[in-house]
């Protein structure tokens, strides 16, 4: 059997240093300001030969006889149309916040039936609405299919790689009607934190209380920050850009451990901390035990009494073979250990669910 790669990502370990400072703007975003989703159902036409097989796919034949009608083609009735240069597709892309009517967006273009490829086919005119059911653009344009050419083995005819089925069109669509967006109520505006952290909204209000003065910004929960801002549009435009560009240095997140049950990848955070235990699942059996060192100075030397704490991490397998990692007992040791045995996937993902049913694993455990 072959050992299984457990790619681990530990990100800023025990020796990382603290938070660096970032812009209020990666922490942030002020409410109201959005994107809105748009979608449209289209036609590709000018296929080579590979769009819908129409007898598989009838909403494309349809889709054809109702765009005929309306340009005034009338087709004779029982006629059966055979058509492979058509397919069927959803335009999807999304309106920016404050865009105006005539500016331009792109746009991204999928087939919905059985099309082989959708290179070199053009959209016809798709009107794209958002939830409401309002036409807020119109697309149109070539598709562009994007592919990476590569060598055929044995020196044969060029292989494309990539998804032909999927294609997109650089400023498709034209917007057609704006979205009211209102930066604020009153005299005042919304940050809403990426993620709801009490510590890091206290750090929010402080920054910005210091740089404009007190009581210019609270926090109304852990994730929703007030601030007041200047009463004319310009000089509120102005005060949000330099509030964006302000530098907070944010709370120390939660202990956290993300699996990938598929792939064996562990990602953790420099919070993750053992607590000893011993597992044993199958033929692996796991050991996690801390050993308190105390550093005593010499008599009269001026120096304070150290206590240390070493992490020991004893893995075994089919009792012969025994990894023994000193230092801290950490959980990349644990599965750095197992790795080096060749443990599965599903064996990392039974031990640390294990751990955590314990109390052992001080952290969250993500499972994706």
């Amino acid at each position: 059997m072959n050992t299984v790669k457990l790619l681990i990502l530990c990100t800023a370990l025990a020796l990382a240093p603290a938070a660096q400072a970032e812009r209020l703007k990666d922490l942030a975003s002020i409410a109201g300001v959005r994107q809105n989703q748009l979608m449209g159902y289209g036609l590709v036409v000018g296929l080579d030969g590979s769009g819908d097989q129409t007898t598989q796919t009838p909403f494309t034949v349809q889709s054809v006889a109702s765009m005929l009608q309306q340009m005034g083609v009338a087709l004779p009735p029982g006629t059966t149309l055979q058509l492979k240069n058509v397919a069927a597709v959803m335009v999807t892309t999304s309106l920016p916040a404050f865009a105006q009517p005539g500016q331009q967006i792109d746009v991204t273009v999928s087939s919905m039936g059985n099309a082989k490829s959708l290179r070199g086919g053009t959209l016809l005119m798709t009107p794209l609405k958002g939830a409401d059911g309002q036409v807020y653009g119109m697309a149109q344009g070539n598709v562009l299919v994007g592919g990476v050419g590569a060598q055929a083995p044995g020196g044969g005819a060029a292989v494309v790689v990539n998804h032909l089925s999927v294609g997109r069109i650089s400023g498709g669509a034209t917007v057609e009607r704006a979205v009211p967006t209102t930066l604020g109520e009153g005299n005042q505006i919304r940050l809403e934190l990426n993620n709801t952290d009490f510590a890091t909204a206290s750090r929010v209000v402080s920054a910005i209380n210091d740089k404009y003065g007190a009581g210019v910004a609270y926090a109304q929960d852990g994730r929703t920050i007030r601030v007041t801002a200047p009463s004319s549009s310009d000089a509120r435009v102005a005060f949000i850009g330099d509030l964006e560009s302000l530098d907070v240095r944010p709370a120390r997140q939660a202990a956290k451990v993300i699996m990938n049950a598929r792939t064996g990848s562990v990602v953790m955070n420099q919070e993750v901390t053992l607590e000893t235990c011993a597992i044993s699942h199958g033929n692996l059996s796991v050991s996690v035990s801390a050993d308190t060192q105390v550093s005593q100075p010499n008599a009269l030397s001026g120096g304070q009494t150290v206590v240390a704490q070493q992490g020991n991490v004893d893995i075994k397998k089919d009792a012969g073979k025994v990894i023994m990692l000193r230092g801290g007992a950490s959980l990349a040791d644990v599965v750095k250990a197992l790795n080096a045995i060749g443990a599965s996937p599903q064996d990392l993902l039974a031990i640390l669910q294990a751990m955590k049913a314990a109390g052992s694993l001080r952290a969250e455990l993500e499972i994706i």
